[in-house]
């Protein structure tokens, strides 16, 4: 089947959905902020009219990549922070299917984008069909990762496998994650985090990406910044490919091209030998990547459905 789907993005500020061919080319877009100060309700609403404006050119399912841990077997939010008040619990694929007149799958968004990347991004299979292994930790304002492999995301056990974000970091102690907790990778290596660490060293309350500007531009404490988090960033990736074995490892978001040099820096001085050949990407897909990587759980859906109907 050659028909487009759609895929819908979830955010904390702003709701995407796409049109999206199924060689993952973004066909047509549209985008609004989200609502999210209105509840729940409001933020579906707000999806729904995004995606029904592109749903005449297609048929089938409809794929969701949400902020939140989601889980896997229902589409509901298993648990989100307040960057989307009351989204816990939300059933968002039944409420979303409601709307639309027609099934609806769901993943966290950065699941999502992971997706999006294996299938028509940085880490595309090779020339040989060779489906990339990989993690991806997108660095925004907060940090998330993901694990897929052939094709299809590992969810774990509650839906939030490769959630790297809260391993320990060193250098990051007097810094709060989103969780609540101290001393967390978010809590360095994020936009958030940046800023944080920021306002402790200057006393200056700017955003991660002023901080990255301001480091590009040669402001000292900003460099020591964006340093020390590239470092750890690095550092801690270079563990999870011992852990997981993968073919690449994915960075992207907001802050991944400040603190990449470091990363990559730190990566190659920790990652051990037997698995030196396991490449640093940057990621290619941008904004672009969760309602691409939504599409392709839509076609999986559809797929299955055609193949069981």
């Amino acid at each position: 089947m050659t028909t487009p789907v759609v895929g819908i993005d979830i955010g904390g500020t702003k709701t995407a959905a796409a049109l999206v061919d199924r060689a993952g080319r973004v066909l047509e877009r549209r985008e609004a902020p989200t609502p999210a100060r209105s509840g729940p309700g409001a933020v579906l609403d707000a999806a729904a009219r995004l995606a029904t404006d592109l749903l005449g050119a297609t048929a089938g399912p409809v794929g969701v990549g949400t902020a939140g841990t989601v889980d896997p077997a229902t589409g509901g939010i298993r648990y989100a922070t307040d960057s989307l008040p009351g989204w816990t619990g939300t059933p968002v694929a039944d409420a979303l299917a409601a709307r639309l007149g027609r099934g609806v799958r769901v993943t966290n968004d950065v699941n999502a984008a992971a997706l999006g990347e294996c299938w028509a991004g940085a880490a595309q299979p090779g020339a040989d069909g060779h489906q990339q292994h990989m993690s991806t930790v997108p660095s925004g304002a907060g940090l998330g990762g993901a694990v897929v492999r052939n094709g299809r995301v590992e969810a774990g056990a509650r839906g939030a496998a490769g959630e790297v974000g809260h391993l320990p970091a060193p250098g990051a102690e007097r810094l709060r994650c989103g969780c609540g907790r101290y001393g967390h990778l978010e809590a360095i290596a994020s936009g958030s985090g940046l800023a944080a660490a920021y306002r402790i060293e200057s006393g200056a309350r700017v955003s991660g990406r002023t901080v990255a500007d301001r480091a590009t531009a040669g402001d000292e404490v900003a460099q020591r910044v964006v340093e020390r988090a590239g470092t750890a960033l690095g550092a801690a990736l270079a563990g999870l490919v011992a852990l997981l074995d993968p073919d690449a490892v994915l960075v992207a978001g907001g802050a991944a091209g400040a603190l990449l040099p470091a990363a990559s820096g730190a990566y190659s001085a920790e990652v051990p030998a037997g698995w030196a050949d396991v490449a640093l990407l940057p990621a290619t897909l941008g904004a672009d990547a969760v309602v691409v990587g939504a599409a392709r759980l839509a076609i999986d859906e559809d797929d299955i459905e055609r193949s069981t109907g």
